[in-house]
């Protein structure tokens, strides 16, 4: 599935968590890989004594010692049986570079680690991860510190109710890559479908409610919707979770309990101001994760990137 990785590195970053995670996916089934990075100083794009000439050299320096850094990080690893290219570009928006050379090289997965975010930064600056979870075309591959061993536990997040054609598509692409995935990883794959609590008020405006009869209907509902999921696929499940709750607590609470090495769940990709109102799971599950998630987008998604450089 995943034979072309571009793979985000980040050189204020003491370890290049991605470039170890793309070398494990590349030594599972054959895959190239393209060491990214995205550099840019406005010190040197503001130094009005030099030369538009000199300033452009100066560029290329600085992209060149980011080319040796890159080689440097490749010291320690088998990497002889691998194709490996080093992309070095000046952008001043590392987000829109990445998508950009996605989109240029159709590539099948962008792997990038992260790290817990500051709340009060990720509420004013929205970091790179949520530009990539909502805008890249490509199924993006956030890494953690957790690792991948054989024989853990892969979990594929779905929504199993939706009457969605978007929604059912998705699910189906979700388990195709967790399925993948764990059968790359000699893995136990699982299954967590969640599904709404009844509203508290509602009994209080409407004393006659039945409210533990409609939680019954409600999660039957969610229950054969999952199951009917899970035959329509050729994969061995190791367990169905059904959780009441959202999704955004309830799937890294199954995570957590299963001690899962990768999550993969779907994105939606919402931008504007319904992503600043409403988020997307993938964004505030990643915050409460402790391993890594694969998140995938619809069928016929296409980037916002893509989109404006056709109107343009």
């Amino acid at each position: 599935m995943f034979q072309k990785l571009l793979v985000v590195l980040e050189p204020a970053e003491e370890t290049q968590k991605a470039l170890a995670r793309a070398l494990h996916i590349a030594r599972l089934q054959p895959a190239k890989l393209t060491l990214f990075v995205s550099i840019y100083d406005f010190a040197y794009e503001m130094t009005t004594m030099l030369s538009g000439e000199e300033r452009e050299q100066m560029r290329q320096s600085l992209i060149r010692d980011q080319e040796a850094w890159v080689k440097s990080c490749l010291e320690g690893y088998e990497t002889q049986q691998h194709e490996i290219d080093i992309v070095v570009v000046w952008h001043h928006r590392p987000f829109e570079a990445i998508i950009r050379h996605a989109i240029q090289g159709q590539y099948d997965l962008i792997v990038k680690g992260t790290r817990k975010h500051d709340t009060l930064q990720s509420v004013i600056f929205t970091p790179t991860d949520w530009h990539l979870l909502r805008k890249a075309p490509s199924p993006v591959l956030l890494v953690k510190d957790h690792d991948w061993p054989q024989h853990g536990s892969v979990l594929a997040a779905v929504n199993a109710a939706s009457d969605s054609k978007v929604h059912q598509t998705l699910n189906r692409k979700i388990l195709k890559a967790a399925g993948y995935i764990s059968k790359k990883l000699n893995s136990h794959l699982h299954l967590v479908n969640c599904f709404p609590g009844a509203p508290a008020s509602i009994a209080v405006e409407i004393p006659e409610f039945d409210t533990y009869q409609y939680q019954a209907s409600v999660r039957e509902h969610h229950e054969n919707s999952l199951l009917d999921i899970a035959k329509e696929v050729d994969v061995d499940f190791a367990g169905l979770h059904l959780r009441e709750g959202l999704p955004d607590d309830e799937v890294p609470r199954v995570a957590n309990e299963l001690d899962a090495e990768l999550v993969v769940l779907g994105t939606i990709g919402r931008t504007g101001i319904t992503a600043a109102l409403l988020g997307n799971t993938a964004e505030h599950v990643i915050e409460q994760l402790n391993c890594d998630l694969l998140a995938v987008k619809p069928e016929g998604f296409k980037s916002p990137l893509a989109r404006d450089d056709e109107a343009s």
